[in-house]
């Protein structure tokens, strides 16, 4: 029977499970979208709510906490310093999923699970400027140069 069992144990063990969870929050909390399973993405969701929850308190405990679980003290850094404020007048529901449809190989069905008040989406999109800027260097033709090179070698050696 199911009674009162939350988890999805994602065919893992418990440490396992809280293994995978803890990478997939830092990836989540690193790049503000990820694309994984349907399953992980659900099991995900309450494990991220919870450190932005934890974020928001803004403590010494809680930075702790969010440490011992992520193990990364660089993305509880950007957890608290970027993400929580971008949620602070949220009282819930900080991240959003979407169902992308089954995976080619073996047909599981895929998700996206990204931040709802995150700026990533704006990062991503790249500048119109740089761009423009890669764009404008005229690229070098390296057989013309060697050509150039060879034959300015050839008269030096002739005016010798």
């Amino acid at each position: 029977m199911r009674h009162r069992s939350k988890s999805v144990k994602l065919k893992r063990n418990a440490a396992q499970r809280r293994a995978l969870l803890a990478g997939l929050a830092c990836n989540l909390i690193e790049h503000g979208r990820i694309k994984t399973t349907l399953g992980k993405a659900k099991a995900l969701r309450p494990v991220a709510e919870k450190l932005v929850t934890l974020a928001k308190r803004d403590d010494l405990h809680s930075r702790r906490l969010a440490i011992a679980f992520l193990q990364q003290k660089d993305l509880v850094k950007k957890l608290f310093a970027e993400v929580a404020p971008a949620a602070k007048d949220r009282q819930g529901g900080y991240c959003r999923i979407t169902k992308l449809g089954a995976r080619m190989t073996d047909s599981a069905q895929m998700a996206i699970i990204e931040w709802v008040d995150s700026t990533a989406s704006k990062d991503e999109a790249p500048a119109p400027e740089a761009e423009v800027k890669s764009e404008a260097k005229p690229k070098a033709k390296p057989a013309a140069a060697k050509a150039e090179k060879a034959a300015e070698q050839t008269v030096d050696v002739k005016a010798e």
